[in-house]
C-alpha cells in the first residue's frame, strides 16, 4: 500500500493511541506511531508492549444487545477496530464479560501495527510540544503523561493543571431516583445563573437515619491508592465524604449534607436533619450527580451505602465516586467537536487525556480521531457519529454534553464510562411486552436498553453508509 501523503503523527502507544493509528494508516495515511517506552519508563507499566494494559485485564460486559459499553465493543467490531480485534482473538473465560490475555493481547497489537506498511513505529519521547512541521498530531498519551508534554499543553491551553487528584462523585440515573421521596428545590430557592429556584434533586434524612449513615461511611472499605498518586495534591482541596465524617459527626450535615434552605413539600413543618443533593449532570438531563460525594469506598460499598439513603434505594448508578491521580483536558472548553485543541488544530487528542474512562472508550475516542485526522488529510468529508450511537453519546459527552454549573467551580467537567445516561432518550420507550403485558420495573428497564442499543447499531449502519465509512 503506497501514499503520497505527509505523516499523520500520534504521541502514545496506549489503547487509544494504537487505535488510532491503525485508523489513520487504514484509511491509507501514514503515520509516525511515537511511545517512549522502553527509552522512558512509567511508573505502571511493566512492559515495553503497545497497548499494554496496566490494571485490569477485563473490557467488562460483552452484552451488545443490553449493555452500553457491550454496545460499544459491537460499534467498534463495525468499524474495524484494531483493539477489539486483538480482545477477541486472546479472549480468556469471564462469563458475560469480555476479559483478555494481556500478554497475548499486546503482542497481537503491537505486531499488527509493526507489520503494517505505512505504520512507523519510533521509540522516542516527545518531551514538549511537538514540531511545528507536524501539522496533523494526535495525542493519545492517557492518565500517566510526561511532565515535559504535560506542561507545554498546559502553556497553550492556559489550563492550571493537568495532574491532580481527580474527585469524582457518583452519578445517578435519573429514572432510578424515587421522586415520591425526593423532591426539586434549590437551596432558598434561589434561581442562580440559567437556574430556576428548582435545580436540585433533595433526599431527605431524619437524625436516625443521618447517624445510621455516618456510622455505616465510618465502618466502610476504602481503596488505597496508587504508589505514583501519594505525592499529588488533592485538586481544590476536596475531601472523601470518609474524611469529612472522620473529622466530626456534625461534619457532613454542615458541609454537603446541610439541610438549611430546603423544605420537603411533603411535610413542610418538619424540617430534615440532613438532605443529599443531586444535581443534574448532563444536557438531556438523564443524569444527577450526588453533590459533595467524592469517595475512596469500594465501589460495592458504595452501593450498599447510598442505597440507604431516602430516594435512592433503587438507585441506578451510571459512575459511583472515586479520587485518583489523572490527567486530562476540560475537553469541552478546549476542544473541537472533531477532538482538535481550539487553540491550535493541528493538536487532536484521544483517549483518557479527552476525558473518557475504561479500556474501550478510550479505544474508541481514538478510533473517532484516527478516521478524522485521515479523512482531513486526504481532504474528503467526515461527520461524526450521531450521538443516538455509543460512539457518538460518548464524543458528545466529552466535546459539549456535560452541564457546567456556577456554582460546582471553573472544571465540573469529569470523566465518564460510556452508560445509557449519555444517549440521547426514546422517542418512544417501549410500554409492552410482545404479549401485550404492560411493562414494569426491571422488565421495562431491559426493554429499554434493548431498544437503544438497536436503535444506536441501525444509527451506525446508517451513518457508515452516508459516510462511506468502511472497516479498517
Amino acid at each position: 500500500m503506497a501514499s503520497a501523503c505527509s505523516p499523520i503523527h500520534v504521541i502514545g502507544g496506549g489503547l487509544a493511541g494504537s487505535e488510532a493509528a491503525w485508523q489513520a494508516a487504514s484509511q491509507g495515511v501514514p503515520v509516525v506511531l511515537h511511545e517512549m517506552r522502553p527509552v522512558r519508563g512509567t511508573p505502571a507499566h511493566r512492559t515495553d508492549g503497545l497497548a499494554e494494559l496496566v490494571c485490569s485485564n477485563s473490557f467488562r460486559s460483552d452484552a451488545s444487545e443490553t449493555n452500553a459499553v457491550g454496545l460499544l465493543h459491537e460499534e467498534m467490531r463495525r468499524l474495524g477496530s484494531l483493539v477489539m480485534r486483538a480482545a477477541d482473538a486472546n479472549q480468556v473465560p469471564a462469563g458475560g464479560a469480555l476479559a483478555v490475555d494481556r500478554v497475548g493481547f499486546s503482542a497481537a497489537v503491537t505486531q499488527a501495527l509493526a507489520e503494517h506498511p505505512l505504520i512507523e513505529i519510533a521509540r522516542e519521547e516527545v518531551s514538549g510540544l511537538p514540531p511545528a512541521e507536524w501539522d496533523s498530531v494526535i495525542v493519545a498519551t492517557g492518565p500517566l503523561t510526561s511532565p515535559a508534554l504535560a506542561d507545554a499543553i498546559l502553556a497553550i491551553t492556559g489550563e492550571k493543571a493537568l495532574a491532580f487528584f481527580d474527585a469524582l462523585a457518583p452519578i445517578v440515573h435519573r429514572d432510578s431516583i424515587d421522586m415520591s421521596v425526593a423532591w426539586f428545590q434549590s437551596r432558598y430557592d434561589k434561581t442562580g445563573p440559567g437556574g430556576s429556584g428548582a435545580d436540585y434533586i433533595n433526599c431527605p434524612l431524619d437524625r436516625a437515619q443521618y447517624e445510621a449513615f455516618v456510622d455505616a461511611l465510618l465502618a466502610a472499605d476504602t481503596v488505597s491508592f496508587h504508589e505514583w498518586e501519594t505525592d499529588t495534591p488533592y485538586f481544590d482541596g476536596c475531601l472523601p465524604i470518609e474524611v469529612m465524617a472522620a473529622r466530626g459527626r456534625e461534619t457532613l450535615r454542615h458541609g454537603p449534607l446541610k439541610p438549611f434552605g430546603l423544605t420537603n413539600p411533603r411535610n413542610p413543618l418538619q424540617k430534615s436533619w440532613a438532605v443529599v443533593q443531586l444535581r443534574q449532570d448532563n444536557k438531556l438531563g438523564t443524569l444527577f450527580n450526588m453533590v459533595g460525594f467524592q469517595t475512596k469506598l469500594k465501589h460495592a460499598e458504595q452501593v450498599r451505602l447510598f442505597r440507604t439513603i431516602p430516594g435512592l434505594q433503587n438507585a441506578e448508578f451510571a459512575r459511583l465516586g472515586g479520587l485518583h491521580r489523572n490527567t486530562y483536558l476540560n475537553s469541552p472548553r478546549l476542544l473541537d467537536d472533531t477532538l482538535r485543541l481550539r487553540a491550535q488544530p493541528r493538536l487532536r487528542f484521544a483517549g483518557q487525556i479527552t476525558g473518557c474512562e475504561g479500556y474501550v472508550e478510550s479505544a474508541a475516542i481514538g478510533l473517532l480521531a484516527g478516521r478524522c485526522a485521515a479523512a482531513e488529510r486526504l481532504g474528503v468529508p467526515f461527520t461524526m457519529p450521531p450521538a443516538t450511537t455509543a460512539h457518538g453519546a460518548l464524543l458528545n459527552h466529552i466535546t459539549g454534553g456535560h452541564v457546567e454549573t456556577i456554582d460546582a467551580g471553573p472544571r465540573s467537567f469529569q470523566t465518564m464510562n460510556v452508560n445509557f445516561g449519555l444517549f440521547p432518550p426514546l422517542a418512544h420507550a417501549p410500554a409492552k411486552g410482545e404479549d401485550g403485558r404492560r411493562l414494569r420495573g426491571p422488565e421495562k428497564s431491559l426493554a429499554k436498553k434493548r431498544a437503544i442499543c438497536a436503535r444506536a447499531l441501525d444509527e451506525l449502519d446508517r451513518w457508515r453508509g452516508a459516510s462511506h465509512v468502511a472497516a479498517a
